[in-house]
């Protein structure tokens, strides 16, 4: 009897211990769940990213599965990662990593025709689309350094580039260079300049460390100005063609007013038809041999080949806020409102325009121009973050395959900027801005927009903090239900 009790017990005790040691797994399991499922806009001390599949960056193929190790906001390893059970893990299996996008011209705008707009409306469309790093030209400066500077706020890196404005001769513009350096701008945006202020304040800006975007227009500068005070980069396009023109100055009617943005854009739409081709290629050459790159920002003028495509656009339904919908109703008094009376006509000079157009930038792409991807949204019937995403599509229908697209919205976007050894590839030692999408992008970009059926990107990592998409688009959603409610009201 003694003898089977004691089997018997030893038995009870071994099944009890066996439940202990299985609540106990369970326990320790969920605990682990718990410790490593990534938390939206919470940066982990470890964040290990499993079995991706890798684009670079740099324009060379997609390679793995690999694993992605981020310490302290920076990629420390690539390759085989042995997670611990305090690290927070992203299972990228049968996904694609990309590098976070350089947007090269943003707009940090905080209203719109006069009406307010909650600038996390702008901030957070542009991480749910992808974009990591934002130089913003010409928003309200001091507002957007105090973003810039906030650790706290949920934002894309930014670099503020302040409008010179319009000094009225060299002495001026020296003194506007030397303010924006004391109130702590990144760069400068020109626009509208004489061809003495921008000598100067080129110089000055060079003599500051303050990198120049110049948006040329029609005026007396051009891109041989930019070649010979060496520009950091021309915005949009006017003045390459401008440079090409073979008499000097394109052929307006009479009635002609640029002021009357009616006019400015209908005939801006004929510009690239009479530049003269053997003159364009030697402004190329010039821009590269002085390292002038171009951001051509292909997206914001779509609407003037296709209106109602821009018009219709169908997340305009549920992320279009009411004060940027009111901006793009046809109204010269709102800058990119131009849609009067357009035609057919029009429409069809500016299909020619962008065909020229597209064959320019990949000219000098071809001849080693540096390209990068701006989307000046805000504008023209294009939303942020969705207009920056577009431009990847125009992109390839200039003809660059989609690996130099990505390189142009990464890696060349950190070149133009100064900082291609700290961020625009998924490299060890950058930064960790990374996006995480559940399709190819590579086959098609448009899985990378945000309300993409199959999910598009999931997490957009900025220095090593995850962002999850669809709870920034929920945030955007919210945004502009409030503002549509305050509007009934």
């Amino acid at each position: 009897m003694g003898v089977r009790k004691q089997k018997i017990t030893t038995s009870v005790s071994r099944d009890r211990k066996g439940a202990v040691s299985l609540v106990l797994a369970i326990f320790v399991q969920l605990n682990v769940n718990a410790q490593t499922a990534p938390r939206h806009a919470v940066r982990p001390e470890r964040l290990v990213i499993q079995h991706a599949l890798i684009v670079e960056g740099n324009g060379t193929p997609a390679s793995g599965p690999s694993d992605i190790l981020i310490e302290n906001g920076l990629i420390t390893r690539i390759g085989r990662v042995q997670s611990t059970a305090t690290d927070t893990l992203i299972d990228a299996k049968g996904r694609y990593v990309l590098p976070g996008f350089v947007n090269l011209h943003g707009h940090l705008h905080n209203e719109r025709g006069g009406g307010p707009m909650d600038p996390d409306y702008v901030l957070k469309l542009w991480l749910a689309c992808g974009i990591t790093t934002v130089r913003d030209v010409g928003s309200d400066t001091r507002f957007t350094i105090s973003v810039r500077d906030d650790p706290k706020r949920v934002s894309p890196r930014l670099f503020v580039y302040p409008m010179l404005g319009r000094p009225v001769n060299p002495a001026e513009a020296r003194a506007r260079i030397a303010q924006l350096k004391e109130q702590g701008a990144d760069g400068v945006k020109f626009l509208g300049v004489h061809r003495d202020v921008m000598e100067a304040a080129l110089n000055a800006a060079t003599n500051a460390g303050l990198p120049v975007a110049h948006h040329t227009g029609v005026e007396e500068t051009n891109a041989w100005d930019d070649i010979r005070f060496k520009t950091r980069s021309i915005e949009h396009w006017y003045g390459i063609p401008d440079a090409a023109l073979e008499e000097g100055v394109q052929g307006f009617p009479s009635s002609y007013n640029y002021a009357n943005e009616a006019d400015r854009f209908r005939y801006a739409g004929r510009l690239w038809r009479e530049a003269n081709w053997e003159k364009l290629t030697k402004v190329f050459d010039g821009m590269i041999e002085s390292g002038v790159a171009w951001d051509p920002t292909l997206a914001i003028y779509e609407a003037s080949r296709d209106l109602q495509r821009a018009q219709t656009q169908p997340w305009f339904k549920e992320y279009l806020h009411p004060a940027l919908a009111r901006f793009f109703e046809p109204n010269l008094q709102n800058h990119g409102s131009y849609f009067i009376n357009w035609s057919s006509t029009d429409e069809t000079y500016w299909k020619e325009n962008y065909r020229i157009w597209m064959r320019a930038v990949r000219e000098f792409s071809k001849r080693g121009g540096l390209v990068g991807i701006g989307e000046d949204a805000g504008y023209i019937y294009q939303m942020y973050g969705f207009g920056y995403l577009r431009n990847l599509e125009l992109h390839q229908e200039a003809g660059f395959p989609p690996l130099k697209i990505i390189e142009q919205a990464s890696l060349n976007g950190a070149r133009i900027l100064g900082q291609e050894k700290k961020f625009g590839r998924v490299r060890a030692g950058w930064s960790a801005d990374l996006l995480v999408v559940n399709n190819n992008p590579i086959e098609d970009f448009k899985v990378l927009y945000p309300v993409h059926g199959n999910g598009g990107i999931e997490w957009t990592v900025k220095q090593g903090t995850p962002y999850h998409v669809q709870t920034l688009m929920n945030e955007v959603k919210q945004i502009v239900n409030k503002a549509q409610a305050e509007k009934k009201k």
